[in-house]
């Protein structure tokens, strides 16, 4: 559970602070799961699997409700203020970065099932989908563990690891082109590989966000639009 600050007086303010961590800490879990299984989509286009992502929407949806009445209840009841009021407004918005995860990975499954259902992608090699989707899990991952720990030492990483994620999706669209351009049977197979590509984009940058959101709540700064060279001069500040 992060913590912001010393104890409180009244006990019953620490025990909301960290049922609020909790829930978003399941949330992550969730949502770290339906990233990976929405991947496993794309490998064999199991239908129950790709009905089990949809269906883990649902309850992703209805932990985001949960922790927006929660937090929404401690600072109209408790009127928190300095840490506290960080942590939660940083819980807040990783919960709205977690739920649009969520969203990307039902795309991704749902692109799977159309591939898959129109015989398999129709392209000349495998492209890289696979080892895009293990760094923006990586950086899904590392940002929700320093999220739990309020630990910005690795923010810097998540955030140079970004710059790969969008590094791939640039070199996946120009092979997809090229696939397009040489073989026009490739082009429906082509474009909904683009969309996955994208999706995984999307993740990484919300995983991004994340880590902003990590050090916004342990340190008070907003870093949402700095250049790394300024995101590793707060970490080490």
């Amino acid at each position: 559970m992060p913590t912001s600050q010393a104890p409180h007086t009244l006990k019953d303010f620490d025990v909301e602070l960290e049922n609020a961590s909790d829930l978003l800490l399941q949330m992550g879990a969730r949502v770290e799961r339906q990233v990976q299984d929405a991947v496993e989509c794309l490998a064999g286009g199991s239908r129950s699997l790709v009905e089990q992502v949809l269906r883990h929407e649902w309850d992703i949806n209805e932990l985001e409700r949960r922790i927006d009445e929660l937090a929404s209840q401690i600072i109209a009841r408790r009127q928190p203020a300095a840490g506290d009021l960080r942590l939660l407004t940083a819980v807040l918005k990783t919960t709205t970065d977690l739920e649009r995860i969520g969203d990307e990975a039902k795309k991704i499954a749902l692109l799977a099932r159309k591939i898959h259902s129109d015989g398999g992608p129709r392209v000349p090699r495998r492209t890289e989908l696979r080892a895009m989707a293990k760094i923006a899990a990586g950086m899904l991952h590392a940002a929700l563990a320093a999220f739990e720990r309020l630990d910005i030492q690795g923010i810097a990483d998540v955030v140079r690891r970004d710059a790969e994620v969008n590094e791939d999706f640039r070199a996946i669209l120009r092979q997809l082109i090229t696939y397009m351009i040489e073989d026009p049977r490739t082009i429906t197979a082509s474009l909904d590989l683009v969309l996955v590509a994208k999706a995984l984009e999307r993740i990484g940058d919300h995983g991004k966000n994340i880590a902003s959101h990590v050090i916004y709540a342990a340190k008070g700064a907003d870093v949402r639009h700095a250049t790394l060279a300024e995101l590793e001069q707060e970490v080490r500040s």
